[in-house]
């Protein structure tokens, strides 16, 4: 089984030519699926295709993605033209110097336009820089993806857990001893005692309020729905995969029949049962808001 969490962190960087860059993406949850984009101007297609791999492979959470470029200063190359500089003292030596003018000397010739160049620095390929940040998205897909589902080994073993805690507290409200027969007759014998004792109840009144009590004590049909929807999420987990939601629909359900089991408990040992039952449903629902 594969659980994936919604909260998760990757970097990818690289360099290319003058140029560094890195990609980075934070996710956490969300209903749906959000990428939000910040890139540098002119890095808007690029940008597109980063967050549409984002979309194909995620399912739920807000996702930041940020891509970072850093030029490095580099400092001109000089080069001499040898050719050139050699040309020019040929040319001098065969012109005749008139007297009073100093002879040429090397950093005169090397200020002549041309002897001395000075190449800048090449920029990044623009072709290559785009393949390494397309490179860099798979990378940073498949780290997400990755540090997601490390997150979500973990949530398992604690959803889980609090899962088998809950079918524990279904099975003793299951076998409360003030569920059995005998416990409930004594309290609708109580109650119609009472009753009679307040006097002014015909015999038809008397018999549609014992059946209300008894109704009220059932409380059968709650624990059916809360094994049944355990069961269900057992085999949500078996499964895995993006499952959070019905995880979460799951939670709201149990936490209803929870309440209801409370409501009717009329016996102080089946209330302390279903206020358990209902703190594990509430640690329970919070951990699968974290489930993609």
């Amino acid at each position: 089984m594969i659980l994936s969490s919604m909260t998760g962190f990757a970097r990818a960087s690289g360099t290319t030519g003058p140029v560094q860059w890195a990609w980075e993406v934070r996710s956490v949850n969300g209903r749906g699926l959000d990428v939000r984009l910040r890139v540098p101007n002119g890095y808007d297609a690029v940008g597109e295709v980063a967050r549409t791999a984002l979309q194909k492979t995620l399912t739920r959470g807000q996702c930041q993605l940020n891509l970072s470029l850093t030029r490095a200063d580099t400092a001109p190359r000089v080069r001499i033209n040898e050719a050139l500089l050699a040309d020019l003292a040929a040319a001098i030596a065969c012109v005749p110097r008139p007297e009073g003018i100093a002879p040429a000397t090397l950093d005169g010739l090397l200020s002549v336009r041309g002897v001395v160049e000075a190449d800048e620095e090449p920029g990044a390929d623009t072709e290559a820089l785009a393949r390494d940040l397309a490179e860099g998205v798979v990378r940073l897909v498949a780290d997400l993806v990755e540090a997601r589902r490390a997150e979500g080994r973990a949530l398992l073993g604690v959803i889980e857990g609090q899962r088998a805690e809950m079918a524990r507290l279904t099975a003793l409200a299951e076998a409360c001893p003030a569920r059995k027969p005998e416990a409930v007759k004594a309290r609708l014998a109580a109650a119609v005692a009472s009753l009679v004792e307040a006097g002014g109840l015909d015999p038809d009144r008397l018999h549609q309020e014992a059946v209300l009590l008894a109704a009220k004590a059932d409380v059968r049909e709650e624990l059916d729905r809360l094994q049944a929807h355990l069961a269900s999420a057992a085999e949500l987990l078996a499964a895995g995969g993006p499952i959070g939601r019905k995880l979460d629909f799951l939670a709201q359900e149990l936490g209803r029949e929870a309440n209801t089991l409370c409501a009717k408990a009329n016996d102080i040992t089946l209330s302390r049962i279903g206020l358990d039952l209902k703190a594990v449903v509430e640690q329970f629902r919070e951990q699968v808001q974290n489930v993609e």
